[in-house]
């Protein structure tokens, strides 16, 4: 076959891929679209022989398969191999690792800090060692996730680790003795709690991982010991993870089969609602649940679901609104296709995603705070990084957290706990309930209380 056919070949078997793999729901639109689809065929085919430099021609297909993908819309993606394998291994919360937080630091991946109870603390290592060697691989021309990668395996397999350590008299950094690792389940830190002034328990949650409830639970079970009145629910800058555990937190202040979130897309099937148990473990604890910009997807279902339900006072501003439902395809070349099928809605039929391509929807989308109260983003930064900036030396004391900036969001939350948060439960419900009889009044259907068809 000579290398013309090959091009075509090669640009009709991407064709084949749009059409039977991506859109096999479309095939009614094919025939209208075939004009379009011999144009990209004819385009591959001039880039490829007349292009100023030598192009290839699996790069040419690929680049037009997330071409594809990202007019979507900004959560539809094309994964690369090593990209749906990343994916997998950060949504199960757990892999076998060392215990090591990373950064590239002067071109070089150095350690921030060991976790405690990992193999990389109990062997010694230091804030500040650069890493080296990975099974005698060099990764200093590697990206940080490169070399991550490569420090990550199987639970049990073992990897040798190369790394430097600056001399406090000299400063220049000395190669130590290789490490000599096996590697464990590493369970990232995902909560963190205290006692705030006037038995108000507070818990800030990174994310929505595998092992984010059981962390939760146990925050809630300690607080609780120490007569805990009331609860902040610190949802900032979390940008979401498993729904799964996004509905297991919110069952733990919501009982008597309350609806938290249902999910609607074009196809029937999409259609599903996630409810409450019948008893929550907390019911009557008074809360209020902070949010920003940089709170989203699993999250915002969690504020959505306690904000309908009256169950807590939302604090803040308004959230990032990315709360579509991805499905996961594995494709054959271990790349993978990541295609937004359905949206979810509040229990009261709000529509959590926004769309930030659709100007026309800018007041569309997001969790709208109870409360209002604006931080700058620089302000927000420095609180949270109170928590990051925490380095765990080996052979010294666990660092005690000092929380020195000032939170004005927090603060809020505080006084609202402290004056009682059913007022402003109160007062949402009767500018609810004025708003749907304004709305009767003028003829103008209101939005449904909740949403049941299917």
């Amino acid at each position: 076959m000579n290398n013309k056919k090959s091009i075509k070949f090669a640009a009709w078997a991407a064709v084949v891929f749009f059409v039977g793999t991506l859109f096999h729901y479309a095939y009614g639109a094919v025939d209208g679209g075939l004009k379009k689809l011999r144009t990209f065929v004819s385009v591959v085919e001039y880039v490829k022989e007349n292009y100023v430099e030598p192009t290839d021609s699996d790069k040419l297909i690929t680049g037009a398969i997330r071409g594809v993908v990202d007019e979507l819309d900004d959560f539809s993606q094309y994964l690369e191999p090593k990209d749906y394998k990343a994916l997998k291994n950060d949504t199960r919360g757990d892999f076998g690792g060392l215990g090591i937080r990373l950064s590239k630091v002067d071109g070089y991946v150095t350690v921030m800090s060991p976790m405690p109870n990992t193999p990389a603390y109990e062997a010694g290592v230091m804030p500040g060692d650069r890493v080296l060697f990975v099974d005698d691989r060099d990764v200093s021309p590697m990206e940080l996730d490169e070399a991550v990668e490569l420090m990550r395996g199987p639970v049990g397999s073992k990897v040798k680790i190369t790394m430097s350590r600056k001399d406090k008299k000299t400063g220049e950094y000395r190669k130590l003795p290789d490490f000599h690792f096996k590697r464990r389940q590493i369970v990232p830190e995902v909560v963190h709690y205290r006692m705030l002034p006037g038995q108000i328990g507070y818990i800030y949650l990174v994310d929505f991982s595998g092992h984010s409830t059981e962390e939760m639970k146990k925050a809630l079970k300690t607080l609780s010991k120490q007569g805990m009145k009331g609860l902040v629910l610190d949802l900032r800058f979390n940008p979401g993870g498993l729904l799964g555990g996004a509905a297991d937190i919110a069952k733990l202040f919501m009982g008597d089969n309350q609806l938290i979130v249902y999910t609607q897309g074009r196809k029937p099937e999409y259609y599903q609602e996630y409810r409450t148990g019948a008893k929550a473990a907390y019911p009557d604890l008074p809360m209020v649940a902070l949010i920003n910009q940089g709170s989203a997807s699993a999250s915002e279902i969690v504020a959505g679901a306690l904000q309908d339900n009256d169950r807590a006072v939302i604090v803040g501003q308004r959230s990032f609104g990315k709360a579509s439902v991805q499905q996961v395809l594995p494709l054959d070349d271990g790349a993978g296709l990541r295609l937004t099928i359905a949206k979810y809605y509040t229990p009261k039929g709000r529509l959590i995603h926004r769309d930030y391509r659709d100007k026309t929807k800018k007041n569309e989308g997001g969790i709208f705070p109870d409360v209002e109260v604006k931080a700058s983003s620089d302000d927000e930064v420095k609180i949270f990084m109170q928590y990051n900036n925490v380095v765990y030396t080996p052979g010294q004391d666990f660092p005690k957290m000092e929380f020195k900036e000032k939170d004005p969001v927090l603060d809020k939350a505080v006084e609202i706990l402290k004056e009682g948060p059913e007022k402003i439960i109160a007062q949402k419900a009767e500018k609810e309930q004025a708003a749907a009889q304004a709305a009767v009044q003028n003829d103008v259907q209101p939005a449904p209380a909740e949403k049941k068809d299917k």
